[in-house]
């Protein structure tokens, strides 16, 4: 049997044959059947049936349609109905399993996004949509970089549906401005002010202080501090291993690193006796700590904080870090060796610090036409 192309525009890849021997109401009985190409480019023909069996060419094109589909994107079908509740449930089961940082998100999308969204299909989601989440936000007195947080949320979500390919369709969020703002921290502290902040500390709460000086003196993150165990402090040798577990409590970017131990660092850890699988610092139930201890935060915002409403320019836990790299900056020390101190994932991270070594720089410049 000759096989014959549909040529009628949509039935591309389907063909039949006409039977000579089986006839169905007084014609030759036709057998339907289509071509595609699976996943390694081999051209596949697959029989569908016969017009006497029920079989027609609609039948035969949606067949085709559907091997398509699963060529292309696995045995899981477009869900092309799929709601933002639904898609929220696959995103936030892939970043449960995949990133460490999901408690932001979820807060965000059961906060602002759920109800207001989670009841639309993604195909039904506009931008306009989009635009008055964002000034909804804003009239609320969120800041603009909550704003943006949600923006890109909703972003990340389409993102990753078409990703995982389980829906079809545009990005929204590509069409919405999204707030602008500086939200690099720049106020860190000088020596007289860490020295005063230092002694209040002792005064009221050691650990507290022994904390924020090893953070001072080796730009260690809060969470690093409270996942520091005793197995990863190398007196002898005086370097702490800070160390990329992929718990939501290590380092943030995956990659260990080590630290130095400055003198006061080491005056001060030498002090500590515990077993090498313990915890450096823990809370007064014997616990990791969960927090920043209640102390600096009062202390902090006693000495620095009164009045100060532009949060670049509060003092918190995260400033004894920054104040660390600064100094190293202000002490001319390379960029390349502040990154790998800081841990940071990119040079574009360390840069911030760049400006705070004018001096070297000028002087670089001298030294060449001297």
């Amino acid at each position: 049997m000759r096989r014959i192309k549909i040529t009628k525009k949509g039935f591309e890849g389907v063909y039949y044959r006409e039977s000579t021997k089986r006839r169905y109401r007084g014609k030759p009985d036709k057998s339907y059947e289509i071509l595609y190409r699976n996943k390694a480019g081999k051209l596949v023909s697959e029989k569908i049936g016969w017009l006497s069996e029920g079989y027609n060419a609609e039948v035969a094109r949606d067949i085709r349609g559907k091997r398509v589909r699963e060529v292309r994107h696995g045995n899981e079908i477009l869900d092309t109905e799929m709601t933002v509740a639904t898609a929220w449930e696959h995103f936030e089961k892939w970043i449960l399993a995949n990133t460490k940082r999901y408690r932001n998100d979820q807060s965000m999308y059961r906060n602002h996004i759920a109800k207001r969204f989670a009841h639309l299909k993604l195909s039904q989601l506009s931008p306009l949509d989009l635009e008055k989440l964002k000034a909804e936000m804003l009239a609320e007195g969120k800041s603009p970089q909550m704003v943006k947080h949600a923006l890109t949320l909703v972003s990340r979500i389409y993102n990753k549906m078409n990703d995982l390919s389980l829906w079809r369709g545009d990005n929204p969020v590509k069409r919405v401005k999204k707030p602008q703002f500086d939200s690099a921290r720049i106020r860190f502290l000088n020596r007289n002010e860490a020295q005063e902040l230092l002694e209040q500390l002792s005064k009221r709460n050691l650990q507290a202080h022994d904390m924020a000086l090893l953070s001072l003196h080796t730009g260690m993150r809060l969470g690093e501090i409270r996942a520091l165990r005793w197995q990863n402090v190398n007196l002898d040798e005086r370097l702490i291993h800070v160390v990329a577990s992929g718990e939501d409590d290590t380092t943030k970017n995956y990659t260990s690193r080590d630290a130095f131990m400055s003198d006061a660092v080491y005056e001060m850890l030498k002090e500590y006796v515990r077993p090498a699988n313990e915890f450096v610092f823990i809370n007064q139930y014997g616990k990791q700590h969960t927090n920043v201890p209640t102390t600096f935060k009062r202390i902090a915002n006693k000495l620095f904080n009164e009045g100060v409403t532009d949060r670049r320019q509060k003092v918190t836990f995260h400033t004894l870090r920054h104040t660390f790299a600064s100094w190293l900056a202000l002490k001319g020390t390379p960029i390349l060796t502040i990154r790998d101190l800081m841990g940071h994932k990119t040079l574009a991270m360390t840069e911030r610090y760049a400006k705070l070594i004018p001096d070297a720089r000028r002087d670089a410049v001298a030294n060449v036409f001297k």
